[in-house]
């Protein structure tokens, strides 16, 4: 399956340009030679209308293993975010993004920046990778969406 990457990753790379949700982008990072590189990309999933997330553009790198599709990309918030399905260092935990749970090759990277817009404002606290975040979702959401809001203040797109 190893040849197929990068062909699959220009492939979607096109269907995304065409067509892709609104407020999002994803586009693959430059190389230090100047040339694109499929395997890195850089991405925005904007905060859904009327959560606590609204307003806020969330940067994401998205990074390929040579075997994708076989295996799901690494996704990684920069800065990270805090929310109960983040783990400290940013990384994404969301089943779709586990080859031992949900992953299928099939998934797309629109599926798969939809499924984390879904996870900021519907965390899976059966699955929690930041304890902080979920014991504060969990006893006191009243201070948790404060303290969203007040990150996506700091992620509004200038």
């Amino acid at each position: 399956m190893s040849g197929i990457c990068r062909p699959r990753l220009a492939e979607e790379r096109k269907q995304w340009r065409k067509d892709h949700p609104f407020g999002f982008y994803a586009k693959p990072t430059k190389a230090a030679d100047g040339s694109m590189n499929l395997m890195d990309w850089e991405v925005g999933i904007p905060g859904k209308v009327g959560t606590p997330w609204a307003d806020g553009l969330y940067k994401l790198s998205m990074t390929f293993p040579e075997d994708y599709p076989s295996k799901p990309p690494k996704c990684k918030f920069t800065p990270p975010l805090f929310h109960p399905n983040v783990y400290p260092s940013g990384t994404v935990c969301l089943s779709i993004l586990d080859e031992e749970k949900s992953w299928k090759p099939a998934i797309t990277i629109k599926q798969i920046l939809l499924g984390v817009q879904d996870l900021l404002d519907n965390p899976n606290i059966a699955d929690p990778a930041q304890s902080d975040a979920y014991t504060m979702f969990k006893n006191d959401k009243h201070s948790y969406e404060k303290r969203i809001r007040q990150q996506a203040r700091e992620n509004i797109p200038k």
